[in-house]
Parts: C-alpha cells; sequence; structure tokens
C-alpha cells in the first residue's frame, strides 16, 4: 500500500514536469526556428529529410532538459531514443465490374511515425502489453512548406512523448506487483546504423507521372470483367489494378539515415458464385511486377480470368466434400501457402517471449522440426524468383535495418528466427525482419520464405505416390489441393495451437484409376507439429506465392516459394454451408434489352 502512494506521487511530479517541458520544447522551437539545418544533412537533401533531422535532433536535446523541471521537482525522463519514419507515396487504382468502371482514382499521402522511447533498451515504455505507446502517426503536408513540416513533427513529437511517458509509468508500476517473467530480455536491441540515403529518380519520385496511359489501362480492365457476362451464374466479380509509387524515409537518434524507393503494380481479379444448396464460392487470381509495363499482357490475362470463371461454374455443381484425414498432395502455390500461414507466423521473433503467446518451437532451438530433406529460409533481398516479382522484398526493414537473408530451417532442424529489434531469450540483435503498415509498432515478419528440398520427385511421380499412400491406408482416395485462398495461425496460448487454410481448388485422385473429381466445402485443419512432420516427399518445380499477410503489426506485402508436398496426412473439414439462395431472377439478357430499347 505504501509502494503503491509513493509512485502515485512520483506519477504526479513527473506529469507537472511533463507539462513544463512541452513549454520548454515549444520555447526551444522559437528560439531555433523551423529553417534550422542540422549539421548532417547535406545541400543535396530534400527538404523533407533535412526538417526530420532537424526536428528529431532539437526533440532529443530538449524532451526532459533541466529546464523542463519545476522548483523542487525531478526534470522528465530523456528519451534514449526516437525516430522518425515517412512514407510518401502517390497511388493510382481503378477497378471494374461486369464491363464497366466502377472507380478510379489517383490519390497522394505522406504520413509519418514518430516513435519515442523512455528508460533504457532493458527496459522502457513499450514492455509487455504496452509496446504501441511508443507511436505516434500523423498525416503530413504533402509539400515541400518547410515551416509547416517542422509544426507537425513537432506537435506529434510531444504528443508522443506525452503517451510514452504515461506508460513508462505504468511499467515501473506493473514491475512491483507482477510475477518474474518467463523471458527477461531487454526491451530493444542496440544495433550498428545505415547511411543510404538514396535520391529519388524520375521513375520512383511521387512527383513524376505514375500512370501516363489511364484510360487504355481503364478500357483493359473493363475488357477482363466483361469476360464474366458470358457466365449467369457468377453475380458478382471485380478486376482492380493497383499500382503506386512510394518513397520511404526513415532517421533514428542512433544515426541511421535511409531512404528507399519502391513500384508496386498488381491487378487482382476476384469473381464469387453461388451453389444451389447455399454454398459461397469464389476465385482469386493475382498477377504482380515491379512495374506497371511488365504485368501480364491482355492476352494472358484474357486466358487465366476465362478459365477460372470456368472453374466456378464446375465448382456450383460440384460434390460437398465430407470429412478427410488421409494422404494428400499440395501443389507447389498451395504449400506456399501452407508454409506461410503454418509454420511462417511461428518462427517470428515475438512470438517467442510474452505471457500470451503459445511459443509452438520456443524451445525447439537446434531440434528437428521438420524432415531431413527440407530447408526453410526467409530472403527479403530477392526481388525475383525464376522472372516472377516477389512481393516480400525490401532493401531496409520498418526499423531501418537491412535486409537479409535467414537461414530459419536448416535439414529440418530450427537454427533461429525472424527477430525484429525486440530481443529475445535466444537472440538479442535483429536479422532484418522488423516490418509494419504504416501507424503500426514493426514487429518480426515474413519477407520472401523460400522452401528447399532434397527429396524431389517429378509430378506424375508424386501422384503415384499418393496413390500408393491411399491404398495403404485402405482409403478409396488421395486429395490434390491445386489452390489455397488463405488461412489463420492461431499462435495464442489461451487457445488451442492450430491453423486452418482455405482451400479454393481440391480434387479427389482415385486409387482404382477413375478421373479426378472436383469437390467444394474444403477446409484444411490441424495442429503445426504434426502436419509438418508428415511430409513425405516434394515435386521437383517451386511455385510462387504473392499476396498480402495481416498482422499485429498490419498488412505487409509478403511471397513465399514453395514445391508440392506430398503428406502422409492431412485432416480436413467441411466449411459452414450457408443458407441464401442463388439468385432467383436470372441476370438480364443484354441482347433482349438493347433490342427493347430501340
Amino acid at each position: 500500500m505504501n509502494k503503491r502512494v509513493a509512485v502515485n506521487r512520483v506519477t504526479q511530479s513527473l506529469l507537472t514536469a511533463f507539462l513544463v517541458g512541452q513549454t520548454a520544447f515549444g520555447a526551444s522551437a522559437a528560439a531555433s526556428g523551423p529553417d534550422k539545418k542540422p549539421a548532417a544533412s547535406g545541400a543535396q537533401d530534400p527538404v523533407l529529410i533535412q526538417t526530420m533531422q532537424a526536428e528529431l535532433t532539437r526533440a532529443m536535446s530538449s524532451l526532459g532538459s533541466a529546464a523542463a523541471s519545476t522548483a523542487g521537482s525531478p526534470p522528465p525522463p530523456k528519451p534514449y531514443f526516437m525516430s522518425y519514419a515517412v512514407s510518401d507515396a502517390e497511388n493510382v487504382s481503378i477497378s471494374a465490374q461486369f464491363g464497366a468502371i466502377t472507380n478510379s482514382n489517383e490519390t497522394r499521402r505522406r504520413n509519418a511515425d514518430i516513435q519515442v522511447r523512455l528508460g533504457d533498451y532493458a527496459q522502457d515504455n513499450t514492455h509487455g502489453d504496452h509496446r504501441t505507446s511508443a507511436l505516434t502517426t500523423v498525416p503530413l503536408p504533402l509539400t515541400d512548406d518547410r515551416e509547416a513540416l517542422a509544426r507537425s513533427f513537432w506537435f506529434a513529437t510531444n504528443r508522443g512523448y506525452g503517451k510514452a511517458l504515461d506508460s513508462y509509468l505504468k511499467v515501473k508500476t506493473e514491475q512491483q506487483v507482477r510475477a518474474k517473467e518467463e523471458d527477461a530480455s531487454a526491451d530493444f536491441s542496440h544495433e550498428t546504423t545505415s547511411q543510404e540515403f538514396v535520391p529519388s529518380d524520375a521513375k520512383f519520385s511521387p512527383a513524376a507521372p505514375l500512370m501516363k496511359d489511364k484510360s487504355a489501362w481503364e478500357e483493359r480492365l473493363r475488357e477482363l470483367s466483361g469476360l464474366f457476362k458470358q457466365f449467369p451464374d457468377i453475380f458478382s466479380n471485380t478486376v482492380a489494378l493497383d499500382a503506386s509509387n512510394e518513397v520511404d524515409y526513415f532517421i533514428d537518434s542512433d544515426g541511421t539515415r535511409i531512404s528507399t524507393p519502391s513500384h508496386v503494380a498488381r491487378i487482382v481479379v476476384v469473381a464469387r458464385t453461388r451453389a444451389a444448396d447455399g454454398m459461397d464460392l469464389f476465385r482469386v487470381e493475382t498477377f504482380e511486377s515491379d512495374e506497371l509495363g511488365r504485368l501480364p499482357d491482355q492476352k494472358t490475362l484474357t486466358e487465366k480470368t476465362l478459365a477460372m470463371a470456368k472453374n466456378l461454374e464446375e465448382l456450383r455443381v460440384a460434390p460437398v466434400t465430407e470429412p478427410f484425414d488421409g494422404p494428400a498432395i499440395l501443389s507447389g502455390r498451395a504449400s506456399a501457402v501452407f508454409f506461410h500461414e503454418v509454420l511462417g507466423h511461428r518462427l517470428e521473433g515475438q512470438r517467442q517471449r510474452g505471457d500470451e503467446e503459445g511459443q509452438t518451437f520456443t524451445k525447439l532451438l537446434n531440434k528437428p522440426i521438420l524432415p531431413t530433406f527440407l530447408s526453410v529460409a526467409d530472403d527479403p533481398t530477392l526481388k525475383t524468383f525464376d522472372g516472377i516479382s516477389l512481393s516480400g522484398h525490401y532493401s531496409f526493414d520498418d526499423e531501418g535495418q537491412p535486409a537479409r537473408k535467414v537461414d530459419l530451417i536448416q535439414d529440418g532442424v530450427l537454427k533461429t528466427f525472424l527477430m525484429s529489434r525486440l530481443p529475445i531469450a535466444s537472440f538479442s540483435a535483429s536479422n532484418g525482419h522488423g516490418r509494419s503498415e504504416a501507424g503500426h509498432m514493426p514487429t518480426g515478419r515474413q519477407g520472401n520464405l523460400i522452401v528447399t528440398s532434397s527429396k524431389s520427385v517429378s509430378e506424375p511421380e508424386l501422384r503415384e505416390m499418393l496413390k500408393a499412400e491411399a491404398k495403404k491406408q485402405n482409403k478409396p482416395y488421395g486429395l490434390y489441393f491445386e489452390d489455397i485462398s488463405s488461412g489463420f495461425a492461431v499462435t495464442s496460448r489461451r487457445s488451442p495451437q492450430a491453423f486452418s487454410v482455405i482451400p479454393l481448388v481440391v480434387y479427389r485422385i482415385y486409387v482404382d484409376g477413375r478421373p479426378d473429381e472436383l469437390v467444394r466445402g474444403v477446409s484444411i485443419v490441424g495442429t503445426p507439429q504434426a502436419a509438418l512432420s508428415r511430409i513425405v516427399a516434394t515435386g521437383n518445380h517451386q511455385d510462387v506465392f504473392n499476396g498480402i499477410c495481416g498482422a499485429e503489426s498490419g498488412s505487409i506485402p509478403v511471397s513465399a516459394v514453395a514445391p508440392a508436398m506430398l503428406v502422409s496426412e492431412i485432416e480436413t473439414q467441411r466449411q459452414a454451408q450457408g443458407s441464401s439462395r442463388p439468385p432467383i431472377v436470372p441476370p438480364p439478357a443484354v441482347a433482349k434489352m438493347s433490342e427493347a430499347g430501340r
């Protein structure tokens, strides 16, 4: 009781000092002026990076200074670390449906993430459940108005400092009443600084035109979405193009100072239908590149779109699956999604510490978790794989650390985890995988997850191995998963350490030679250690999956590369059936409508 009273008094004193500190910081702004240029900036630097550096330097020297304290009050704590991260992007988004444009927008945005840490590397305001307390996100002026930019950084920094101070005091209080933590690692890692300032060229500058032939792209999307008019049972479709130029700037109080340009172009085709029994069905095709001009030509896109639409028509009348426990093959693309969901998320560093984390593999370091013929790495430095652009490529992570290849599993043995600057018991440093969406705190995340195998066979051989395994288990068939949409992995300690993956296209492969049978309503379920230990062999060709992955640090682009794999046992269950009927009235006949209008 006495300790709590004492802590409350300290809280009041520090909060009072903080209010004074805000005044002192504001006075310092008037004295130094927003045009003051830091010594570290060169004449070639843009106004944005100059202003970032000036305001960060001034904040580090002003916040928590002796001038911020009142008579008889201790000064508030000084930040031991701060960073400014700015994303400066231009985006073009076009979508079409049934042959008509539904959206065509061009946008420009600038956002800043201000990170303030109080305390020290061992323990700071982000400790435990307070991790997000370091972050403040604000929009920035789109023009290089030095004074407007400076005022924006100034206000956001003050607001961030107040939030960090409040959280730091809570952390100190909680340490008095909480039991000893399982992992007493530091809250932040010491890292070497990076200096790589890349001036934006015309190709990547947000000031340059992103799309010169917008009308031509609108016509292409109209044509692709119009293909679905041939299929009366497809009641919803979207063909969307998203392209962006972005330059990301990052500076911190340790001296890191980088900028990285990027360009992404992506076409997504989505279509939906509904079976007579009410089950909703959909297919998705994604095409991605680092340039608009490198996206597939119209002929290729047309072929893929028509094939997807025909497959949806077949799925409508396919039989519904029954729960199954037996052998299966996952195609390369399906295998890539499977590894991303079932394995990749559990190898993220922050999953290895904290009272709420399941820590599936934490205690298995240097022990086998996969068959000996499999190895897994994450290499965000790769831009392409077999000529296909990889979404998970980046040069620096979102904490200013250089991207690097990390060998996670070698010959089946777990070697390390995907690390941000949040240490864990076994590893105290980042390995360049601290990633986040703007407005979120970085955590260890996947980039380009690459699965390789030393026990590979041809696709026909893998198929025969599936039949032999099914016959051995007295199963009439094995399953072949051609395409997988997505999935989710439960990593919380309070829930079963399970996963669920949603396949889109599944076939039964009969052992007696009957033709393959398309089925619908399949969901893969299981637990990671059991599922991963049952991989028997892989195909000899690796496929690429590009997608967007959502987690606590936001939605980020990722890739996974893997060969097809045969598993001796996989468990499936039926998806939710649904109760809505397909559309009662048939779609309008366009030709008859045209005649009626004459």
